[in-house]
């Protein structure tokens, strides 16, 4: 399976990967999935906002027992934050049905679409439509970098827009859904443990700075006469990175667009997009008016104008503790393993679903921490010791 989803949409300079959603890449990958469903003769569908499911049993029983992930990436993304849940679902399968298990209840993979955001800036828009936590109206105004929006990009892949929006019927018919992922982080590798199990999301969100100033030549303008920017942004992530240490928190300007973006040029407008998270509502709430107060002293000081706009926000996810505790008894009894507990501070499908459907996630031990970086990595082994974990798993909740 590894073999047959490495290259896609790899970039052959970068080595990282650009599978963006609705996408040739994006949609390569979906061919995989289907590919991977009907070769194990798994029932298969897409459903009304693009996700991707592949069922052995019938979900309309209900109380479906459900894993899976995403295959998108972010920009110049690893091969495993996503894909790896995804590979190790089907791999999970192939063991139970290896093992002869019984199974009592319908058992589905799922690959959510468009959990990077990469392409429209909103993270989990699969998730997020079936959930109901993105409206029909939100979603249709979302455009990427080029003004595509995302109705005109399903549609030019092939599929109908106007059937987007919340799924409560399908959501009900699972009574578990527990994602796999690496570890984005290195409490696995410090603690010495293969597999671990979820506590917690922090809360987090994205803010869109725009700073506008005046536009002019870089060679005749004197400095005491410009109204620049990208000074104030500048001094804004400076400002970012200080509030965000002071708390405990991480606050991360990853993305800037420039007008007119010109080497000999002063700026008229410099975009940045702000990435934060805490452990708790409170902090995060502190380190954003901390430094969006900054950004706004600094852009008086420059004569600079300043807008900012929250582009998303997830609120803190505990994940059901009654799933999370039979998970680890399931560990315990099934492979005698004490898997530790610990939170994250990076958001999922799992997290979004969480509040309609019970949710737990397990996670790999990632030996560097790396994430969203074609340095990325989880060892073979490790992998395994996942897909043993997962497939235990699944065997224990899908007994009657």
């Amino acid at each position: 399976m590894w073999r047959e989803l490495r290259p896609i949409g790899r970039h052959p300079e970068s080595g990282g990967y650009r599978r963006f959603a609705w996408t040739g890449a994006d949609a390569e990958c979906r061919d995989w999935f289907e590919a991977q469903a009907s070769a194990r003769g798994l029932t298969y569908e897409v459903d009304r906002n693009g996700n991707q499911w592949a069922w052995l049993g019938d979900p309309v029983e209900g109380d479906a027992v459900v894993t899976g992930s995403h295959l998108d990436s972010v920009p110049d993304g690893g091969a495993f934050d996503g894909p790896l849940g995804v590979v190790s679902s089907f791999a999970a399968l192939d063991e139970l049905r290896a093992r002869g298990a019984r199974l009592d209840k319908p058992v589905g993979v799922v690959n959510f679409g468009d959990e990077e955001g990469a392409r429209f800036g909103l993270a989990c828009v699969g998730s997020r439509l079936s959930a109901g936590r993105l409206t029909v109206e939100e979603a249709w105004r979302l455009t990427d970098g080029d003004g595509v929006t995302l109705p005109q990009a399903m549609e030019a892949a092939g599929y109908d827009p106007e059937g987007i929006g919340a799924d409560p019927e399908r959501l009900a018919r699972i009574g578990a859904f527990v994602e796999l992922h690496v570890e984005q982080g290195r409490a696995l590798g410090l603690s010495g443990d293969a597999v671990g199990i979820a506590s917690a999301i922090w809360p987090h969100g994205r803010w869109r700075f725009d700073f506008r100033g005046e536009a002019n030549h870089a060679g005749t303008t004197r400095l005491v006469d410009r109204r620049d920017p990208m000074l104030s942004y500048a001094e804004t992530v400076l400002a970012a990175r200080r509030e965000a240490r002071l708390a405990g928190a991480v606050a991360t300007f990853g993305k800037i667009s420039v007008e007119p973006n010109g080497v000999n040029a002063v700026p008229s407008l410099v975009r940045g997009w702000l990435d934060s998270r805490a452990e708790d509502q409170e902090t995060l709430d502190v380190v954003v008016a901390a430094i969006e107060e900054a950004a706004r002293d600094h852009a008086r000081a420059g004569g600079v104008e300043l807008d900012v706009v929250r582009e998303s926000f997830t609120p803190v996810v505990e994940f059901e503790h009654a799933l999370r505790d039979e998970i680890a008894r399931i560990l315990g009894r099934e492979a005698d393993l004490k898997v530790p507990v610990l939170g994250t501070g990076a958001g999922h499908d799992a997290g979004i679903l969480s509040g309609r459907v019970p949710t737990a996630m397990l996670f790999v031990r990632n030996p560097t921490g790396v994430s969203h970086s074609p340095a990325e990595h989880a060892a073979e082994d490790d992998c395994l010791a996942g897909v043993t974990a997962l497939a235990d798993v699944l065997e224990g909740l899908a007994r009657r």
